[in-house]
């Protein structure tokens, strides 16, 4: 068995979505100055990194991230190759032979590619799942599906995937860090903080090869 963490690492030089509170991480607390104890205190947004999206993040009156549903966020998974693609369409997703009955669906795209080369700015050309790429997901009866970057929709298209995934009870997985993980079959252990009520919440995320 190998595990495979494919969490991004939380440091306040991890690019964080345009608008999303800053990552700020401080000590008021430190053995080196003498205290009994050292203590972090940490500042970051609901969506930070590699984190789940809940339906109340788009959905009206939808749940919240502590209602998840655990045998959803921990199962078999399927790694896809997607290196070429600029935007993840049906057609695309027609041409990568995902086997029926597929229920979670994690993408690695040429987004991993720019976390192996440091990335510390925001890029707006991202590649992302478009509308008709997720009512295609849904229709196939993917209930988890994971992206190499901080969202799954494109940049251009913020919210209808997102509306059509959550919408229909999809699991939304994104900021993974898929650099080196070959594509197949792994088990995927995801398990987001039990934020009550929460939109979202940072998840320590990885996947076993056995």
């Amino acid at each position: 068995m190998k595990i495979h963490d494919v969490s991004l690492p939380v440091s306040e030089s991890l690019v964080v979505w345009p608008g999303d509170p800053a990552i700020r991480i401080t000590q008021p607390s430190h053995l080196d100055r003498g205290d009994v104890a050292t203590v972090s205190r940490l500042d970051i947004g609901a969506h930070t990194g590699t984190h789940v999206d809940a339906p109340a993040h788009f959905v009206p009156g939808g749940s919240g991230v502590d209602r998840m549903d655990l045998d959803l966020l921990v199962g078999p998974a399927l790694v896809v190759h997607v290196p070429e693609a600029g935007v993840l369409t049906p057609e695309v997703l027609e041409n990568l032979s995902i086997p029926p009955g597929t229920e979670r669906l994690l993408f690695r795209t040429r987004n991993s590619d720019r976390w192996a080369l440091g990335m510390d700015e925001f890029r707006e050309d991202y590649v992302g799942v478009d509308d008709a790429g997720a009512r295609w997901l849904v229709a196939r009866g993917v209930r988890l599906v994971g992206i190499d970057y901080l969202s799954i929709s494109p940049y251009d298209d913020l919210v209808t995937p997102h509306q059509t995934l959550l919408g229909a009870g999809v699991i939304v997985l994104e900021g993974l860090d898929l650099r080196g993980i070959a594509a197949g079959a792994y088990r995927l252990v995801c398990l987001p903080l039990k934020l009550v009520g929460g939109d979202g919440a940072p998840a320590r995320t990885i996947l076993i090869e056995e």
